[in-house]
């Protein structure tokens, strides 16, 4: 049995009963938002649904799928757990168990500007693999920030085929697009509201609260070089550093379009590492 909850619906431009620069600077690792977001997310669905019939099974929680590096809907994720298991353990329900979705991504492209006709021929290649044992007589949970196309949901329930898992779910958002003429571009209205260019990301990376992700990853390697690379050295070598190891554990340096700024990372990091070795530090 397949439910889908969403705390908001999105009508059109003029009807998003959320902040969309909140919504922009959650996109691009503002883990504060995230937490606010996720609280939020968990206490509708509390209310919405596990107030009136609990679960009685023991309930997974399955974030949107990702690679190596995740994305901003983990960061939501895990405070929609913390959220849901405090009400979980005050009612004498088990606390929430999770799982992952393993994604062979084919594309690098951000499909935020596409139809939904071209974001499947985007990411319909991609594969999804989940752990069939892990999930018997369980609950899922599967989390997105948005829905906007349902491309993703498609995705899901294809992996459930795949899998032949028999398990009751929830498909849960955010929000979700629930007039099917907006065009599905109003999805980078929102991602990009806050951040229209690499500048915008300087005070979400300085909050003290920011958290890498697919898309600030994606975003920085791909920026034209110039204003990335005056970004990149007003960073922290913290912060290139975990820039770095991420793009390598997602195959990035393999991408061509990527190799200018991360060549130039590289030779950050050892132009660096040159200097602490010869003054000793």
């Amino acid at each position: 049995m397949i439910k889908t909850y969403a705390q908001h619906k999105i009508e059109n431009y003029g009807l998003i009963s959320f902040n969309p620069d909140d919504y922009s600077r959650f996109k691009f690792g503002d883990n504060e938002i995230a937490k606010a977001f996720g609280e939020e997310l968990a206490n509708g669905f509390i209310q919405a649904h596990l107030s009136k019939h609990p679960i009685q099974q023991q309930i997974v929680v399955v974030s949107s799928p990702y690679a190596f590096i995740p994305t901003a809907t983990f960061c939501l994720k895990n405070h929609f757990v913390s959220t849901l298991n405090r009400w979980l353990a005050a009612h004498q329900f088990p606390v929430v168990q999770e799982a992952k979705i393993h994604r062979d991504i084919t594309y690098k492209e951000d499909y935020g500007e596409l139809s939904a006709e071209d974001r499947l021929k985007l990411i319909g290649n991609d594969r999804f693999h989940i752990d069939r044992l892990f999930l018997k007589d369980k609950t899922i949970l599967f989390l997105d920030d948005i829905k906007i196309t349902g491309m993703h949901e498609r995705m899901i329930l294809r992996m459930i085929e795949d899998y032949a898992l028999d398990n009751d779910y929830f498909m849960i958002y955010f929000a979700e697009l629930v007039n099917k003429d907006v065009h599905p571009k109003i999805e980078n209205f929102l991602n990009y509201h806050y951040v229209s260019s690499i500048s915008d990301l300087d005070d979400i990376v300085a909050s003290g609260s920011f958290v890498f992700n697919t898309r600030v990853v994606k975003y920085i390697l791909n920026y034209d070089h110039a204003p990335c690379s005056f970004f990149l050295k007003k960073q922290s070598s913290a912060f290139i550093n975990e820039l770095y190891d991420l793009a390598l554990g997602n195959s990035y340096h393999t991408i061509e379009a990527y190799q200018t700024n991360l060549n130039f990372i590289r030779e950050h990091l050892l132009s660096n590492l040159h200097k602490q070795l010869h003054y000793g530090n």
